[in-house]
């Protein structure tokens, strides 16, 4: 295009920028609006809530710009402007083009509000997202106060931006027009834009001035203005010269180039703080990281003194808080950053400290209506009126004359907290663009801050879950010590199928659990849960390993078909120096020699997995002796993708032969030497066990006839062991509840005998054996009752007593702590 030409020339010496204040909306393809901008709701008073989803042609008077039908009546009688047809007012340049803008100008009339003369410029849209009309709006009347003119000759046109001076700066300005876009949504709108021609104001038949948005920007002093994009010509008419002047003068149309240079480039400066603020916070899901990148990006750039405040249900990780805050609501001070001189504010407003908020400060105003709150300038008064609201500290040192900001913390219309921003005197104050800035601040931060929330809730309720699913495994059990570690698989997943477990037998016998639920996450934690109780409850019914699992198989069915875990199950017997041991589809366990550090993969029948079903369990018999170590762990510490479960497993014996002063320091030899690989998955339960056994010396067995005067001869027998032990503090509770044990049992038995077995380990245990299968419970005795006291008198003086049943007969057995151990006292 020839830009030379004397009617062109005359354009550019003639152009000015419009600045005024626009409405901007965005409608998709069914006539809903999509976007509305604050400008929308100040000219048409509908607010965001209200204006989103609606049909435009009910809220603004351009429905002709995007249906067929332009007589439509919007929010009452509908009045194109005289003499204009109120569309197709586009340049020659753009005519013939299948979509193209229009523009108009419209009365509009609706009971209770003022009558609107507005100005419309709509341009169709397309692409990928859902918006299909931009359209632009404005207030006549804004255009004409004072303006001393004829207000009938302005109208909304389009023209080529390449017309005016200085046409890339002016390009440059469209992306100010959708200043809450994403940066790819508002590119492509504004690609679009420009092609369809640049929204001007037409006010004369011969001149027509670009269109730049007014967001409010303070402006410069009269006395540095300018012109921009060339001056009125000296022999332009009067009244346009007039109007020019007037519309300058009352900030509707801006003074030129260095105003709007000096303009814009505050609004540039500002949004390119944004993005690098969103650029740098959120890089990690640590709540306290997140909270020290929100407050240090305001710092020194955009203010001298940053404090972040959260809701102590926040910092806890307790999830989302739920009501309004109060002034009952605890706050915690989690960060503060400033560039004063070290220490000035660390007495003062020292992190960490859990505060109440008083009523009547502008902190409580702002975290309860969750706006900001912008004070320009603290006056000596008002800061001393808020310093006499907090007991035992003296904040007008630090408030005094400085200006202050509070932007809420938001997510999801909940205020999680709040930021105390305040600048120093000697700088700028803060204004309306910094409060805008300020809350879009807040409203990124709150996002981020939210997101950490949520995460940091989430693991705990992960960690709190797999504490609750795992058993505190004892260390110590009868004739044996026993480690266990757990290694959640994935960072984002902390609970998973993998257990351990001991459970105490009778006999002093230990029962060894170790097992894998296929897959991962709370299905399989819960299916986990479900399964440990089982074998726990299993267990002290005595049942053999092959029949326990043959027996959790059957529930794994009934549960489901997604019911799958591997499980191995012992029990260690320290008497017998024995181990009986069943395998369902797990890994085998490795048993270290004490002889000779040897270390093996048992030999055992595989099995299948659990809830596969049909398919028989075995039980194995392993002789041990003192001092050997049985490893049991699933298949996560083994397995390494990419390579052979075997070479694993020769790791894991060999890690474990590996010499360690305790029990712990095997086990974190065991972890280092396999876990090495990275991107590991699957979780990891380990349990070793050393098998220390019970030496014959410290176990005593009998056999009482079915004849109540075994009950003395039981006391006797128990007396005189502990003498021989050397418990004489342990005899007198161990006859008491030995003869309340043998009486119910010589009263119970059927045909065989009972049995009578003390054990001496860390405590005293004593087993009474008889073959009626009912198990003894307590039973609620009368004042008049004999019987039925005799278990209440065991349950109040042993440490620990229970019952267990199988089909030869029940067991029941108390421990007692050993105390009172001394020199040997001649028996009675």
């Amino acid at each position: 295009m020839d830009t030379g030409t004397p009617q062109l020339r005359s354009r550019r010496e003639r152009a000015v920028t419009g600045r005024i204040p626009l409405a901007v909306v965005v409608v998709d393809a069914d006539g809903l609006v999509s976007h509305w901008s604050s400008g929308a709701r100040r000219l048409f008073g509908h607010s965001k809530e209200e204006a989103v989803g609606q049909p435009a042609g009910d809220l603004m008077p351009v429905s002709g710009a995007l249906t067929e039908d332009r007589t439509a009546r919007v929010n009452g009688p509908y009045e194109p402007y005289e003499g204009d047809d109120g569309y197709d007012e586009l340049g020659p340049e753009l005519h013939g083009r299948s979509s193209y803008p229009t523009a108009g100008r419209a009365k509009l009339s609706d009971a209770g509000r003022p009558r609107l003369d507005v100005l419309w410029w709509a341009y169709p849209l397309a692409g990928p997202g859902p918006g299909r009309h931009l359209v632009l709006a404005a207030d006549v009347d804004q255009l004409r106060m004072d303006a001393g003119t004829d207000s009938g000759r302005i109208a909304p046109s389009f023209s080529l931006h390449t017309e005016f001076p200085d046409a890339d700066s002016l390009a440059g300005q469209l992306p100010h027009i959708l200043p809450n876009m994403s940066v790819a949504e508002a590119e492509r709108i504004v690609g679009q834009v420009l092609e369809l021609g640049y929204p001007v104001l037409e006010f004369s038949h011969h001149d027509r001035v670009p269109v730049t948005p007014d967001w409010g920007v303070p402006r410069r002093p009269a006395g540095r203005q300018g012109r921009a994009y060339g001056t009125s010509a000296p022999d332009g008419p009067a009244r346009e010269t007039h109007f020019l002047d007037n519309l300058d003068r009352l900030g509707r149309l801006p003074a030129p180039a260095p105003e709007l240079d000096l303009e814009y480039a505050a609004v540039r400066e500002r949004l390119e703080f944004l993005n690098e603020v969103s650029g740098l916070i959120g890089s990690s899901l640590d709540l306290a990281r997140t909270i020290r990148e929100v407050t240090s990006a305001a710092v020194p750039r955009f203010t001298d003194f940053a404090g972040t405040h959260l809701r102590a249900a926040v910092l806890a990780g307790e999830g989302f808080p739920t009501g309004p805050p109060d002034v009952t609501t605890i706050w915690h001070r989690v960060w503060v950053e400033h560039n004063d001189e070290p220490g000035r504010w660390d007495d003062t407003v020292p992190v960490g400290e859990a505060i109440a908020f008083p009523e009547h400060t502008p902190f409580f105003q702002c975290m309860v209506t969750g706006e900001p709150v912008l004070i320009p300038r603290l006056s000596e008064e008002d800061g001393d009126r808020i310093s006499a609201q907090f007991e035992k500290r003296d904040l007008r040192p630090l408030i005094n004359n400085r200006s202050m900001l509070l932007v809420p913390l938001k997510a999801r219309d909940v205020v999680l907290g709040f930021m105390v921003l305040m600048r120093r005197q000697g700088r700028q104050p803060f204004d309306d663009m910094d409060r805008t800035t300020g809350a879009e601040l807040a409203a990124r931060a709150g996002l981020v801050l939210d997101n950490a929330r949520m995460y940091t809730y989430q693991e705990n309720v992960a960690d709190t879950l797999q504490d609750s699913m795992l058993p505190q495994v004892a260390s110590r059990m009868a004739g044996c010590d026993i480690a266990t570690r757990y290694l959640p698989g994935a960072r984002l997943g902390r609970v998973g199928g993998d257990w351990f477990d001991s459970v105490k037998l009778p006999g002093s016998r230990t029962a060894l659990v170790v097992g894998d639920v296929m897959g991962h996450g709370l299905n399989s934690a819960a299916m986990m849960g479900q399964l440990r109780t089982a074998v726990q409850t299993m267990a002290t019914m005595e049942m053999p390993p092959a029949q326990l699992l043959r027996n959790l198989d059957d529930l794994a069915q009934r549960l489901g078909e997604n019911y799958l875990a591997t499980c191995l199950y012992a029990v260690y017997d320290p008497i017998r120096s024995e181990v009986q041991i069943a395998n369902a589809g797990h890994i085998p366990p490795v048993i270290v020699r004490a002889a000779d550090g040897r270390s093996e993969l048992l030999d055992l029948p595989t099995g299948a997995p659990i809830g596969v079903g049909g398919v028989p369990f075995e039980t194995a018999t392993v002789q041990v002796a003192p001092g050997d170590r049985l490893v049991l762990c699933t298949d996560g510490l083994v397995e390494v993708r990419g390579q052979d479960i075997g070479a694993g497993l020769a790791a894991l014996c060999e890690s474990a032969a590996h010499p360690a002063a305790s029990m712990d320091h095997a086990c974190d030899t065991i972890i280092r030497a396999l876990n090495t690989h990275g991107g590991r998955k699957d979780d990891v339960a380990l349990l070793m066990a050393r098998l220390n056994g019970i030496p014959d010396g410290d176990v005593a067995e009998w056999q009482l006839a079915l004849d109540p005067r075994e009950v003395a001869r039981a006391r006797r027998l128990v007396r005189g062991k502990l003498y021989d032990w050397n418990l004489p503090g342990a005899v007198e509770s161990a006859e008491l509840m030995v003869s309340e044990l043998v009486t119910n049992a010589v009263r119970h038995a059927r045909i065989r005998h009972v049995g009578l077995r003390l054990v001496r380990n860390d405590a005293l245990l004593c087993e009474v054996t008889d073959d009626e299968p009912a198990p003894a419970s307590l039973l609620g005795a009368k004042p008049d009752d004999e019987f039925g006291r005799g278990l209440r008198v065991v349950s109040r003086l042993a440490r620990g007593w229970g019952s267990s049943s199988t089909a030869l007969g029940k067991t029941v057995w108390f421990e007692q702590a050993l105390v009172g151990r001394g020199s040997r006292v001649p028996r009675n």
